[in-house]
């Protein structure tokens, strides 16, 4: 890869803030940059080489820090979390339990054996999607304190267990893997809040703060990467290792600063060119060669919003419901996964993206739904 390359990256990601940019739209980020991807890629005209190991390792960077970012933005401090915890545990189990129906039915369909990785997708939620949705929409009130745990639940419940339905044949050493590597996410929260009661942290950032050194985002970079090699070493996702960070930073409480930083180096580089990199990995040719796959996509995505919005059975708005289907962590990771370990078929890491995009317009409309049903504010005396 050469500095002409990264400039062309770097150019052409800007397609995720132009297409963003209409607020009528709601239209992630990423999604401009998948695009590009897709058509500087193999799919388009081949001017980038997602291939080339130094793209492929800075796509995998971007990628531990995507998932990172995402687990910073579970609200696990959040008391009303804990205050809502069992109308969104039971919610969860229920989108769960319809989606592995429906995920042994898409599998039967489409003829192909991952008919719980299918479930596994249909029933994620994503919270690096619906809290910044919400944020935007300005969305308040009982009906989005009950979502909050829901998403929640199922956002880190499905990330645990991708690698273990991905790739069966090894369940237990993924198994093995991901205690391994949950346990030193736990022993870094228990650092991180020793670090946090003990002043340290405060002492650094203040030295840090006045003489420009940058330090926490350092250390920040230092530990994720390092949870990163323990996931390379297990055998295991390095979504698991991003997002298990993250929770970890999420629940000791991220400085403001810090979390600034991060955004920095995640939004301003590592994440658009890991989208980027994505988009040109995906073969979406194989679509058109095996409409199957088309199909595939099609009913991931109406299977999440099928599996969602069973939970209008226990009293949740349908304009929350399809909010809740919002995702893109799981397929992206599952795409990139199963790419890796070339457990999927011609097409299919396409077909799990449609899926997420599928999902992803139904989530759209969700929000549209719901700040038309806002109650709107009071007009000033």
């Amino acid at each position: 890869m050469s500095f002409l390359d990264l400039a062309i990256v770097c150019t052409v990601a800007l397609a995720g803030p132009i297409l963003a940019t209409p607020r009528r739209w709601r239209l992630p980020v990423v999604l401009g940059e998948l695009v590009a991807g897709v058509v500087l890629g193999a799919t388009g005209f081949g001017v980038l080489d997602a291939s080339d190991p130094t793209f492929s390792f800075l796509g995998s960077c971007g990628f531990v820090l995507v998932m990172f970012v995402a687990g910073t933005h579970v609200p696990v401090r959040d008391p009303r979390l804990r205050t809502a915890l069992r109308t969104g545990a039971t919610r969860a189990v229920l989108v769960g339990l319809v989606a592995v129906a429906l995920g042994y039915g898409v599998a039967q369909l489409v003829d192909t054996s991952h008919a719980l990785l299918y479930a596994v997708l249909m029933a994620s939620s994503s919270a690096a999607i619906v809290l910044p949705t919400v944020d935007s929409l300005r969305l308040d009130g009982p009906d989005l304190v009950d979502l909050l745990p829901q998403v929640a639940i199922a956002d880190s419940l499905c990330i645990v267990l991708l690698p273990l339905v991905i790739d069966p044949d090894h369940v237990g050493r993924a198994a093995v893997g991901a205690v391994a590597v949950i346990a030193a996410g736990v022993a870094l929260f228990v650092l991180l809040r020793w670090v946090e009661q003990s002043g340290w942290r405060t002492r650094v950032h203040d030295v840090s703060e006045d003489r420009q050194f940058a330090v926490e985002l350092r250390v920040s970079l230092a530990v994720v990467f390092a949870m990163a090699a323990l996931a390379v070493s297990v055998h295991v996702s390095l979504m698991l290792a991003g997002f298990v960070s993250g929770l970890a930073v999420a629940a000791v409480g991220e400085p403001r600063r810090v979390a600034k930083q991060l955004f920095a180096v995640t939004e301003g580089f590592f994440g658009p060119l890991f989208f980027v990199w994505l988009g040109a990995t995906l073969q979406l040719r194989d679509l058109v060669d095996h409409p199957s796959m088309i199909v595939l996509g099609a009913c991931l995505g109406a299977g999440a919003a099928v599996a969602h919005l069973a939970s209008l059975t226990l009293r949740q708005p349908a304009a929350y419901a399809m909010l809740a289907t919002a995702q893109l962590g799981v397929p992206v990771a599952a795409a990139t996964v199963g790419r890796q370990l070339d457990v999927l078929a011609p097409g299919e890491g396409a077909a799990l993206v449609l899926g997420a995009l599928v999902a992803l317009a139904v989530t759209v409309a969700g929000g549209s739904l719901a700040a038309r049903r806002r109650t709107p504010e009071p007009a000033d005396a």
